[in-house]
């Protein structure tokens, strides 16, 4: 598995790359700029791409706009977003449409190095990896429409769906049973209009079907 690694910190950078190579991954360019890591893309052709948000040189959203493009021109890579924040705009424009093999985890929650590999390996394998806080502020944003339907414990399974968590993982988050989690997951699915021929890809549309509606609010 190719990798390349997009952080401004020198330190952390270097971390990343001895943390991937040392489960087998193969970086094949580790680079501190936005613009560098789309030239490295082209070059190399990577199958995931792990980036910060905010890089030089305004240090805003330059790395989650960069994963923007990398999405549009090169939509077989998987790409991992690793930051300190949540880019609320560009984040709502990354998670719309084509969603497998994205992911988004903030930082300070990665809580140890096999929780960002499983991360990872779940995004290069075409998954998800959603931070919960990175969907709860992104619903937060969200003005109306049938995730308002949703009760509090819906949402909360849909928060652990987002983490790319099973059913009985999510019934051991919570303590209820697994039967009871499938039970909330089939109320979203009827809430939000998902049905079964969409299969399992449901899980990911449950949860980002309401940036769908971005334009409400990504300008504000």
């Amino acid at each position: 598995m190719r990798a390349v690694i997009a952080e401004d910190s020198v330190l952390l950078r270097v971390g990343l790359v001895k943390v991937l190579e040392a489960v087998g991954y193969e970086v094949v360019a580790a680079v501190g700029e936005a613009e560098a890591l789309l030239a490295a893309v082209a070059e190399h052709s990577p199958d995931v791409v792990v980036t910060d948000v905010r890089m030089p040189p305004g240090f805003t959203d330059e790395g989650v706009r960069a994963a923007l493009m990398i999405r549009q021109q090169w939509p077989t890579v998987a790409v991992l977003l690793l930051s300190q924040y949540v880019e609320e705009r560009y984040a709502a424009d990354l998670l719309v449409g084509n969603v497998r093999g994205v992911g988004y985890l903030l930082k300070e929650r990665v809580a140890n190095v096999d929780d960002f590999l499983d991360a990872l390996e779940r995004v290069a394998a075409g998954g998800t990896a959603l931070d919960p806080e990175v969907v709860s502020q992104l619903l937060l944003r969200r003005q109306s429409g049938p995730l308002d339907s949703l009760t509090p414990r819906e949402r909360e399974v849909l928060s652990l769906m987002a983490e790319g968590r099973s059913n009985a993982a999510i019934a051991q988050a919570l303590v209820v049973s697994e039967s009871a989690v499938a039970k909330h997951i089939n109320n979203i699915f009827m809430k939000l209009a998902l049905s079964p021929t969409e299969g399992e890809h449901r899980r990911v549309m449950a949860v980002l079907q309401f940036l769908d509606q971005r334009s409400l609010d990504q300008r504000t």
